[in-house]
Formats: structure tokens, C-alpha cells, sequence
């Protein structure tokens, strides 16, 4: 799974902080049947299920470049949350909570929608539960980036959030690896 140095992809990280609790009101729920569900240890598999398809359009590629013991050693890490949007009984989304980092922060280390499930306005409202959720350990802060590879309205929902960017970067990202023959 190597990749040529020409095959980089330069983008621009944005690395963001929120230093207190939103008081925004919470966006309104989902008017089709859905759950939040945490997968408890989640077999490499499904997190890789959830990963590629979440993240195929915006080019989420460093988890599909790491053995299947190194995401296992990260997804199934007792401070590590894989949760799960389901409406209507399918996966339409997940996020990653990061809780290693306390009692300082906490990270929202992947958030996204299934391609299918984007433009419901389900975007604001689970983005909000997982902050939620977050906070709810106790951190002095929460952290996520976003890159210019990412869905256009990340950046700006993530600051609606009231996420705050402390550090931009300018790097390369290797593309998603073609499949073996």
C-alpha cells in the first residue's frame, strides 16, 4: 500500500479548540426514527465499515495506512468511544470520542455522515450530541481539525459549534490506497 511522493494531496489543516461548554440550543432532532449507539469494542471490520464509507469522498486515508492492530489497539481503548447514528436501523453516521487526553481534553477524533444521509440536517444535531458527550467527562477543553479535503461545511459548523481554531498547518496527505489485485 505505498504511494508515490507526486500522488501527495497538499491540503491545509485546521486544528481547533473549544475551551468552554456551548449554551446554544440543541438543533432539532431527527424527525425519522433514530438511536445513538456505542459499538463496545468494535471488531476492526465494522470501524473500518464505518471509516471508509464516512470518509471515501474526503479523502480519510491515515486509518486505511495503519495494521489492523494498530486501529484495533485505538478503537477498542477502554477511553476510546465508537458511536454510531442509526436511522431507521441503518448506519448514517459515527463518531469517534477520544477521552485518553483527560483530565485536559478530550477529542472528537472522526465525526461524519454516510454520503447518503448528508443534507438531512442530521449533521448539526449529532455533531451537538457528541460535544455533549464529550464535556460530559469533564474536560478542560475539547480539540478537533478539520482539512481543506473535508466535507466544505465542517470548518464553518465545527466554529458554529463554537470550536475555535488555535493552529493551522500545511502538509500532504497520502491518497486512499487502491486495492489489491
Amino acid at each position: 500500500m505505498e504511494t508515490a511522493n507526486e500522488d501527495l494531496i497538499p491540503i491545509t489543516i485546521t486544528y481547533l479548540r473549544m475551551e468552554r461548554q456551548p449554551t446554544r440550543p440543541t438543533p432539532p432532532a431527527p424527525a425519522t426514527p433514530h438511536a445513538i449507539m456505542r459499538a463496545e469494542k468494535p471488531t476492526v471490520h465494522f470501524y473500518r465499515y464505518l471509516y471508509n464509507t464516512v470518509g471515501e469522498k474526503w479523502t480519510w486515508s491515515n486509518r486505511r495506512y495503519m495494521s489492523d492492530d494498530e486501529v484495533a489497539a485505538i478503537v477498542q481503548d477502554d477511553s476510546v468511544e465508537i458511536v454510531v447514528l442509526y436511522v431507521k436501523g441503518v448506519p448514517a453516521g459515527f463518531a469517534e470520542l477520544d477521552f485518553r487526553g483527560l483530565p485536559d481534553e478530550a477529542e472528537l477524533a472522526y465525526f461524519g455522515l454516510m454520503p447518503e444521509f448528508i443534507g438531512r440536517k442530521l449533521g448539526s444535531w449529532f455533531l451537538h450530541w457528541a460535544i455533549s458527550e464529550l464535556w460530559a467527562r469533564g474536560p478542560k477543553s475539547i480539540i478537533v481539525n478539520t482539512c481543506t479535503a473535508d466535507h466544505p461545511s465542517a470548518l464553518p459548523m465545527y466554529q458554529r459549534m463554537g470550536f475555535v481554531p488555535y493552529r493551522r498547518e500545511d502538509t500532504t496527505l497520502r491518497p486512499i490506497p487502491k486495492a489489491s489485485a
